[in-house]
């Protein structure tokens, strides 16, 4: 159907229902058709007075732009992908929520795409799925090769990266190295000398790409050299990013014939699963065990756990306006946020681990927390 014929249906208290087409909002106003199409999507190219007279227009005659019409005036598809390698997380989905809200605000619909496999992502990018149904993606933590973004330039889609840098997409990244350093420089600060990490470790396919979890884990080793603490591999503990996953990490630190005093772990659900394992073993946090955690996840404050804040809401905000930038005409930018720390109820200064009994009818023993 022909962008002039497009109408929008108003209903009148009086007289029912009235048809105003897009063409009776043109004529009041003084102004093409294909012009009020571009007001109405707040297209560029519209001076800020016609833009206003015309929403006027639109508002004294009932008239909603139709979608199937705008795309026709302006030649986009007034959509936008997000790619995500997994939605059943509080970061992903956080930031897909923040994403989506701002490119609704501007007038676009959302396609979600979720690559929870190799061969899932391998197929995405492989074919011209994006042609003609987005204009243009945004990548969150995939960390995408130069051939998987000449494929989506090769559709002719602008695209914005979150977690991951390259010269051909814009991008919004967090300083995970410093982050990391001043998550234990704060634990060295309380006088604590034995400090674990408890890093995430990608499963077998994963198509996270741990660029920023490895970013931390530098942030730490820096900090402990920094301190000319020697780093033993055995402080180091990776699983994988859950409760879970924290649970398994921490009890095999606590087993150690020196376990660690404090924890910088790379995610707060993690951390979740250190205290559990801390309070099971009878362990006082902070009195005999500080935890560190990572993302401020909004359950933070109701365990009371410090944890370094990296506004995971403002980077979903960031990189949809950034992309909305490149759909306007701007050049690709690259933003980098810093995180903060957010001291709560789950650091403070060493104290001696109290002894934990290790027999074999312990629930402490070894063989209740695996093996090292």
């Amino acid at each position: 159907m022909p962008a002039s014929a497009c109408v929008n249906s108003t209903r009148s208290p009086t007289i029912g229902y009235m048809v105003v087409s897009v063409e009776s909002v043109a004529e009041r106003a003084g102004v093409s058709v294909s012009t009020v199409s571009r007001a109405l999507r707040s297209v560029p190219g519209v001076s800020m007075e016609t833009r206003k007279r015309v929403q006027a227009v639109a508002d004294e005659l009932g008239y909603a732009a139709s979608p199937a019409a705008s795309r026709l005036a302006t030649g986009r598809t007034m959509t936008v992908g997000i790619v995500v390698p997994v939605l059943a997380k509080w970061y992903f989905g956080k930031v897909v929520g923040e994403a989506t809200h701002a490119l609704r605000e501007a007038g676009f619909d959302v396609l979600l795409y979720e690559l929870a496999t190799p061969g899932q992502r391998q197929r995405f990018f492989a074919t011209v799925q994006l042609y003609g149904r987005t204009d243009g993606v945004i990548i969150i933590a995939l960390q995408p090769s130069r051939e998987e973004l000449e494929s989506l330039a090769s559709q002719g889609q602008a695209v914005a990266l979150l977690g991951a840098e390259s010269s051909a997409a814009g991008s919004v990244s967090v300083d995970n190295v410093a982050a990391g350093l001043a998550a234990v420089r704060h634990l060295l600060n309380l006088g604590h000398k034995r400090i674990a990490f408890v890093g995430i470790r990608d499963e077998e396919g994963s198509n996270l790409g741990g660029v920023p979890p490895l970013q931390r884990l530098r942030g730490y080793r820096e900090a402990m050299a920094e301190a000319a603490l020697a780093q033993e591999d055995v402080l180091e503990q990776f699983d994988e990013n859950s409760v879970a996953g924290g649970a398994a990490a921490i009890s095999r630190l606590l087993v150690l014939k020196q376990p660690p005093t404090a924890a910088f772990v790379a995610s707060d659900e993690m951390a979740f699963g250190v205290l559990k394992v801390l309070r099971q073993t009878g362990l006082a946090v902070p009195r005999d065990f500080s935890v560190l955690g990572f993302d401020n996840h909004e359950l933070c404050d109701v365990v009371g756990l410090t944890t370094m804040d990296h506004e995971v809401a403002e980077q979903g905000q960031d990189v949809a306006r950034l992309l909305l930038d490149i759909l306007h005409g701007g050049h690709p930018a690259v933003l980098s946020r810093s995180a903060r720390l957010v001291v709560r109820e789950t650091t403070g200064p060493p104290r001696a681990l109290r002894t934990i009994p290790t027999g074999p009818d312990s629930p402490h023993s070894a063989e209740h927390f695996g093996d090292l």
